[in-house]
Order: C-alpha cells, then sequence, then structure tokens
C-alpha cells in the first residue's frame, strides 16, 4: 500500500501525531499554543490510517523556521519509512543548501548498556547524513537538597570568599562571556569558535537565548573577589518548561580555585528562593570539571541528550 509523508493539517490532527509515543508528547499541546510549534513542523508517515513514523521540529516563538528536530520515531519494522519521512520534510522546511536543524534525543544515562530502543534511531538519520555530535548530562537540584556554601578551596577564608552582584548591564554580561568562550569545553562554543570570534560566539548566545527568557535579569549574578574582580558568572532563568541554570562560567585567569562551586551554589540559591519544584541544568558530558561542580552541589544526573548534526 502507498505511503503518504505529511504534516498534520491542525491541532484536530494531533492525536495521530502522537499516537507513536516519547516523553515530550505532554508538551506539545502547550508548545503549539505558545508557537514553539507549528502543525507543519509535526510529520507523519500514514498508510490506510496507520502512523508508520512521525517526526517533529520546534523553535523559539516568533522564529521563522524550525531551530529544532526533537521527535523522531517509527514502528517496529519502519526504520525505512522514518528516513523517507525525514527527508521529505527536509525538503520542504529546509532551504536548499541550507544545514537541518540538530536533533536532540532524551536517553537514560546507561542507554549503551540497552541502546535497542536508541540505536535504530541513531542508524536511521546516519544514513541521512547526520552525526552524533555530543552528549549531553541533564542534571536536576530537588528541594530539600543541601546548598553548599562554595569557597574556594586553596585560599583563606576571607580570601577565597566571593562576593555576588547583578551585571552592570548588556555590555559587561557580552565582555564577559567573550572573556569566559576562551578555553571553553562547551562542544557547541568550540564549534562556534571554528567559524567565528569568541565576542560572535557570545553575541549569539546572549541575543539568541539568554536575553529572550522573561525571568528577570536581576537574577543573574557577576562573581567576584573581595576586592571587585570579576571571576565568573551564572545566568539563573526559567524558560518555558521550568528553573534552569541557563549559564555559567569561570573566567580562565580564575580557572582550578574551585570558585564555580560557589557561583553555582548563589545560582542555585537565587531560584530555589522561589519556591521552585526542581532546578535543571545541563553540561557536556566532556566537560568533567562542571559535571564534577554539578554533582558535588546536589544536581543527579537523571537523564543524557544526544545532539546530533548534518554533514
Amino acid at each position: 500500500m502507498h505511503v503518504t509523508f505529511r504534516p498534520i493539517t491542525g491541532p484536530a490532527e494531533l492525536p495521530l501525531f502522537l499516537r507513536l509515543t516519547y516523553e515530550l508528547d505532554g508538551e506539545v499541546p502547550g508548545d503549539l499554543e505558545r508557537g514553539n510549534r507549528r502543525p507543519g513542523w509535526l510529520w507523519i508517515a500514514e498508510r490506510d490510517g496507520e502512523v508508520l513514523a512521525r517526526a517533529g521540529w520546534w523553535a523559539r516563538p516568533g522564529a521563522t523556521a524550525p531551530q529544532l528536530m526533537d521527535f523522531f520515531d517509527f514502528a517496529d519494522g519502519h526504520a525505512a519509512s522514518g528516513e523517507a519521512l525525514v527527508r521529505a520534510a527536509l525538503d520542504r522546511l529546509v532551504p536548499a543548501g541550507s544545514a537541518p536543524p540538530e536533533y536532540i534525543r532524551f536517553v537514560p544515562p546507561g542507554w549503551r548498556q540497552d541502546d535497542a530502543a536508541v540505536r535504530p534511531r541513531l542508524a536511521a538519520l546516519e544514513h541521512l547524513g547526520a552525526r552524533l555530535f555530543v552528549e549531553r548530562l541533564r542534571l536536576e537540584w530537588r528541594p530539600g537538597t543541601p546548598i553548599a556554601p562554595g569557597e574556594g578551596p586553596d585560599e583563606g577564608p576571607e580570601e577565597g570568599r566571593l562576593r555576588f552582584r547583578g551585571f552592570a548591564g548588556t555590555d559587561e554580561a557580552l565582555d564577559l562571556m567573550t572573556r569566559a568562550v576562551a578555553g571553553t569545553l562547551d562542544a557547541h562554543s568550540r564549534a562556534g569558535l571554528e567559524r567565528m570570534s569568541p565576542r560572535a560566539v557570545a553575541e549569539e548566545h546572549f541575543h539568541g537565548e539568554l536575553e529572550r527568557y522573561s525571568s528577570p535579569r536581576d537574577w543573574w549574578r557577576v562573581a567576584t573577589r573581595p576586592g571587585g574582580e570579576p571571576v565568573g558568572f551564572v545566568f539563573p532563568a526559567r524558560n518555558d518548561y521550568g528553573p534552569i541554570i541557563a549559564y555559567i562560567a569561570v573566567l580562565p585567569e580564575h580557572r582550578g580555585h574551585g570558585y564555580v562551586d560557589a557561583i553555582l551554589a548563589e545560582g542555585t540559591r537565587v531560584l530555589a528562593a522561589h519556591d521552585v519544584p526542581r532546578i535543571r541544568a545541563s553540561t557536556d558530558a566532556g566537560n568533567v570539571p562542571m559535571a564534577r561542580a554539578f554533582a558535588r552541589a546536589g544536581y543527579v544526573n537523571y537523564q543524557n541528550q544526544l545532539d546530533m548534526t548534518w554533514q
């Protein structure tokens, strides 16, 4: 029988898209209302009323094109339909000569020990030219978890104690972010540095993400030594799905002194003061120093995230 590849026509067809299951299913109705998704970005492969595969894309409200692919599922034995569906959708959604949006998939931390639910999806997208770019740790702090004081371990109590203040403005935020990019272990920032200046990487991150959060900017913190010298910063925020540590960094010349613990503790305190149900964050699995800092602060690695990019 003939297989049809198409987007759903509107919210009334959302149940078709949701016939296959994934943990983000419950967010789709709200995403449609906010403008994070559009019916034209939710595609299905259909045969005689049966949904064989689906693929879905997401973007920030107001975006004219999808920015992220975060749904890709197919029924058992229908990987080929899944590949054909993605190919058909990308032909419609992505201008010729442009790279498709990244694909992300949430997986259990130990997924490699039992990858039967993950590997077929990765293999199908690899056939279309996608490659695993980075694996990230998804982290969560829960109320009741102690917030460590986080003093610098190699300095005396007074000398090592940090002060915290707000940013003087956008210019200071961009200046400190530009400095923090040097020597970064973050895969996306490193990739950005291959095609842009450190300042451009900082501007893309700030204008493309951080300044778009509706949470107050006075939550953002600059960490300084007692004399006022900045050593790092943290951006506690709230996105459409809850409270997050959106960005945290120690400036290159101050790394290795344990300051990240105090900075993370401050960001956690800012959010915890608002009676949050949990705080989430993420970092590359390869960024071992940052992953250890989150573990020391009581953040649990509850899930991992696989990011695939296209050749």
